[in-house]
Order: structure tokens, then C-alpha cells, then sequence
């Protein structure tokens, strides 16, 4: 079994010398672990941003038509050029033919 070290604040206090060593709210930032003093808003006088809607529901779920491998020309069916089985040649032989 392995032990989870808690994360905590990262920020080198120049002042002080030494690391904040704060472990309440910390989250993770590019820089490194950031307790709320010292996210990289917080560091440049900024308000932090509020959290967004995040991403839509059907963001995965919606099919895209170019990954569609069963949409096919029924003129490269009739011609040949596209194998498919007897029936649908048939059928696509005879959607193509002219009509006099």
C-alpha cells in the first residue's frame, strides 16, 4: 500500500524565507500546487474566474458525418467501383439507369 503525500502550497515567500506550507483548498496549477493566496490571479492582484457551464452534455454523443464509413455514392455502387453485395448493385444499377 502506498501512502499519499497531501499537497500543499508551493509559493516560495521571499520575505519570510520560506515555502507556504498551507494544505486547506490547494489545487493544482501549471507553476505547481497553489493554496487560494497564491494562485497566479491571486499573485497579480486579479480576481479569480468563476467557474464556467462546463462542457455541453452531448459534447461526446453527437455522430460526425465524416466518420460515417456507410455513406456511399450509389453511382460508384452501379459502376463498380465500390464493392457491395448483389442487391444493392441491383438496386443502385437501377437508381442510376436513365429513365426514357
Amino acid at each position: 500500500m502506498t501512502s499519499r503525500i497531501p499537497a500543499v502550497c508551493g509559493h516560495w515567500v521571499g520575505g519570510e524565507r520560506r515555502y507556504c506550507h498551507a494544505a486547506d483548498q490547494v489545487r493544482h496549477f501549471l507553476p505547481g500546487h497553489r493554496c487560494p493566496q497564491h494562485t497566479p490571479r491571486a499573485l497579480q492582484g486579479l480576481p479569480e474566474v468563476p467557474p464556467g457551464p462546463g462542457m455541453p452534455a452531448a459534447a461526446w454523443s453527437t455522430p460526425s458525418p465524416l466518420n460515417d464509413s456507410r455513406v456511399f455514392d450509389a453511382r460508384a455502387v452501379a459502376s463498380g467501383k465500390r464493392r457491395s453485395n448483389p442487391a444493392a448493385y441491383r438496386a443502385a444499377q437501377a437508381a442510376v439507369r436513365p429513365t426514357t
